[in-house]
């Protein structure tokens, strides 16, 4: 059983005030806030061995390499990755879905075939496009209900010998929606198709088990998992890695370089040109381990309880509608209010002090698809109540009333 009250202590920011109010945080699906213990991992990172890594003979290395690759181990045993080498710190989801793209440009070629499912995000969007000027290969859509749940049958249908590459999203940032990942990999894997699913919004409320998913590549965002804004994971299978090229060229990344000729470093560090995010990988690692000590069975049930408690309030609101009805989802509730602008709303709440989010939430073909500008975000975390909820149920009340 999780206790909030305490929880709630972990995080120094919950205690301001906006405008007067006491600050209610409800924009967890595009970032988490971050406990006192991450914080205190990243002063004491500057304050007592700020050091390059992997580089120096000196103590401050050592003591910097070695906080930094514990925390590659313990993002391995997190998501169950075989190998730290499948594990390349990035700058976060966005980096390592391009690291992929990149690599794959040298693979495809006119009139192969990528699928995109309808509810992706720009960043599991645009570098697919990059890709596909560059080789001539084709996008093909997945399609979702009007539920906002990915139609299997649909996928499958389209899913064929010419699929090359199949990108979805495990949850969606826009609707909540998890999406049946198991099966989508099975139907792409029996035609040779090479799966990455972004797991941006799926890892920080969901228990990942890599090996168990047999996915091929894996992308996640630290600032949605606790940590800090900067750093993220690449996993691909070693295999996978070992055939991609680097994608970028500098130290670190480099076995020997000559003039002549250069030869490039191992896994992971292949991946992992110049100087990375040192704090910000040691620290990613302290947020993880944070978030097991609370443990993410614990997380998903509280979650699931703000979930449908926030969904039973708002629905008593007359003119409310709720964008994103599938059975499986997590704490993500996207709606909008008949003749009321999601961004005029989402002010108010803000002078309230209650912040969520307003627009189309970079997943634009889901407005699309809708008909709609936008929704209104609210995104729970498990440092969240009801009384929260309840609070911003009543402040909507008020604002339809002003803006009616």
């Amino acid at each position: 059983m999780i206790d909030v009250k305490k929880i709630r202590d972990d995080f120094p920011i919950l205690k301001r005030k906006i405008n007067g109010n006491q600050l209610i945080y409800f924009d967890n699906a595009a970032t988490s806030q971050t406990p006192q213990v991450v914080i205190d991992k990243i002063s004491n990172y500057y304050s007592n061995y700020n050091s390059n890594i992997h580089r120096g003979v000196h103590m401050l290395s050592q003591e910097a390499t070695e906080s930094y690759e514990k925390s590659r181990r313990i993002i391995q045993n997190q998501f169950n990755a075989k190998s730290s080498n499948e594990i390349i710190f990035t700058s976060g989801t966005t980096h390592g879905i391009n690291i992929v793209a990149s690599g794959y440009s040298n693979f495809l070629k006119k009139g192969d075939e990528i699928i995109l499912s309808e509810m992706e995000h720009h960043s599991n969007i645009v570098p697919w496009q990059m890709l596909c000027e560059k080789t001539g290969a084709i996008i093909r859509i997945a399609k979702m209900d009007e539920n906002g749940v990915l139609i299997l049958d649909y996928f499958k249908s389209i899913c064929s010998n010419k699929t090359k590459l199949v990108l979805v999203s495990h949850v969606s940032n826009a609707l909540g929606t998890i999406n049946p990942i198991e099966s989508i990999i099975s139907i792409a894997h029996s035609n040779n198709a090479v799966v990455l699913i972004d797991g941006a919004q799926a890892a920080p409320h969901i228990k990942i088990d890599l090996q168990k998913l047999d996915v091929d590549f894996y992308v996640v965002s630290g600032h949605k998992l606790m940590g800090p804004t900067g750093i993220g994971v690449l996993y691909g299978k070693e295999s996978l890695l070992d055939m991609l090229p680097p994608y970028q060229g500098g130290g670190e990344m480099i076995e020997e370089v000559t003039f002549s000729k250069t030869t490039y470093a191992k896994l992971p560090h292949k991946f992992e040109a110049g100087t990375p995010n040192i704090s910000g990988g040691i620290a990613l690692g302290t947020a993880i381990s944070y978030l097991n000590e609370i443990g993410f069975d614990s997380i998903s049930k509280y979650e699931k309880s703000l979930l449908d408690y926030s969904t039973f309030k708002l629905l008593e609101i007359d003119g409310l509608k709720i964008y994103g009805e599938s059975n499986q989802k997590t704490a993500v509730i996207s709606f909008n209010i008949e003749s009321i602008h999601p961004y005029d709303l989402g002010t108010i709440l803000d002078k309230l002090g209650i912040a969520v989010r307003t627009g189309h939430h970079c997943a634009q073909p889901i407005m699309d698809h809708f008909n709609i500008p936008g929704t209104i975000r609210a995104s729970f975390s498990f440092y969240n109540t009801k009384e929260e909820i309840d609070i911003m149920v009543e402040a909507i009340k008020r604002a339809k009333l002003m803006l009616a």
